[in-house]
């Protein structure tokens, strides 16, 4: 057999696996909890390119933020543009600049609260709680509180959690779990965050 026959053939196997396990999925007719998190970059961003593929969907999407405060950043500024996505930042910036523990904690309140409005709200394919994750990690939110409030969101809703050192109980309850991992960060070697790249 030549190298294309077997080649040929090696992929019929696969692609016969492949459809053998798509075929055997199911639709769970509900939307998913995802979290991303880990110490690498790109948690926001990913699930940034999940609210654009849902937006290309025409699906109603939300987002609530919970630390980035009043920052300018390149996403924000593209949704608004783009007027589809219902936006609340919430937060009041990274712990060690309000140096508040107690402004932290209702702010991170508010914020979850909003989010489990929109999430029981039946109007959302789709919502980001970004950088929830920082909240739980510090406290300011009670973990098994967060995961009542996904299980009895609406149905239709999908919610995405970011934001790294995310609790073991979330990801547990979680549908998919992706942990980003930092190989090599440019802010190591003395280079400031970039507009377009880093925000």
């Amino acid at each position: 057999m030549s190298d294309a026959e077997s080649h040929k053939a090696e992929m019929k196997q696969v692609q016969a696996k492949h459809r053998a396990k798509v075929a055997a999925a199911q639709d769970p007719e509900k939307g998913l909890i995802l979290v991303h998190t880990g110490n690498g970059k790109g948690k926001s961003s990913s699930a940034f390119g999940v609210v654009i593929r849902a937006l290309g969907w025409k699906q109603k999407v939300g987002v609530v933020q919970f630390i980035k405060g009043k920052w300018i950043t390149g996403e924000k500024r593209f949704f608004d543009q783009l007027g589809d996505v219902t936006w609340h930042t919430m937060g009041e910036g990274f712990t060690w600049d309000t140096q508040d523990k107690e402004r932290d904690i209702a702010a991170a309140q508010a914020a979850f609260a909003k989010g489990v409005q929109m999430m029981q709200s039946g109007e959302y394919d789709l919502i980001v709680l970004d950088e929830i994750n920082i909240a739980l990690r510090y406290d300011y939110l009670d973990v098994h509180k967060v995961i009542e409030s996904l299980e009895s969101r609406n149905k239709r809703t999908g919610v995405i959690l970011t934001g790294r050192n995310a609790k073991p109980e979330l990801m547990e309850y979680a549908d998919l779990v992706t942990e980003m991992t930092e190989v090599k960060h440019p802010y190591k070697a003395g280079i400031k965050a970039q507009r377009g790249v880093d925000f």
